[in-house]
């Protein structure tokens, strides 16, 4: 008789696995269900960020050409999320590079905190604060300045730089930590 159990304990083994497998995929399932339901919040943010940047820039045939890259992030660490946006086209890029739109929430829509010109990707917050809003830092590179580097934008207490290259941003020395929320490498969005 127990060789007849030996004979069974592998097949019940298999069961077992089998089921557990069954069971954990059905979870997976169902998380990833979970994760589609929460999406339709980041959606709205998404929705209400482009109805703003296209009555912010308007229809004319370079505001039609505009794409943008977005990402949404809490730089005041009071749980509520700003949004960060890099514009590309002709009428927000030169040589220098492109602009970034600083955003915060505003019953539905957002208000301009800062627009900052030839700013370049990536697009990072830093660990640092100025006046109870993270630090930012882009890249600096093109229109005149041959060699590229990591500008350091400080909230003033009423909006960030308008200009990466001058004071009051500075260059930021290497090795500060932060983290990237705009990569170099995020496919931009049409606005239109």
């Amino acid at each position: 008789m127990s060789s007849m159990k030996r004979q069974r304990t592998p097949f019940w083994n298999v069961f077992r696995r089998s089921h557990a497998v069954l069971v954990g995929a059905t979870l997976l399932c169902f998380t990833a269900d979970a994760s589609v339901a929460q999406s339709p919040g980041l959606s709205r943010l998404e929705d209400s960020l482009k109805s703003f940047l296209q009555h912010y820039i308007g229809t004319s045939a370079e505001g039609k050409a505009t794409r943008y890259s977005a990402a949404f992030t809490d730089l005041r660490g009071d749980g509520i999320q700003e949004a960060l946006v890099y514009l590309t086209s002709d009428g927000w890029c030169g040589s220098g590079g492109c602009t970034m739109l600083v955003l915060a929430p505003r019953g539905s829509s957002y208000t301009l905190v800062t627009k900052t010109t030839i700013t370049r990707l990536p697009i990072r917050v830093l660990t640092t604060k100025s006046n109870g809003w993270f630090d930012l830092a882009v890249r600096v590179q093109g229109g005149g300045i041959p060699f590229g580097y990591e500008a350091e934008l400080s909230f003033d207490g009423k909006t960030y730089p308008p200009n990466p290259s001058v004071l009051p941003a500075r260059k930021l020395p290497r090795g500060v930590a932060g983290q990237v929320v705009v990569p170099a490498s995020m496919q931009a969005k049409p606005l239109f």
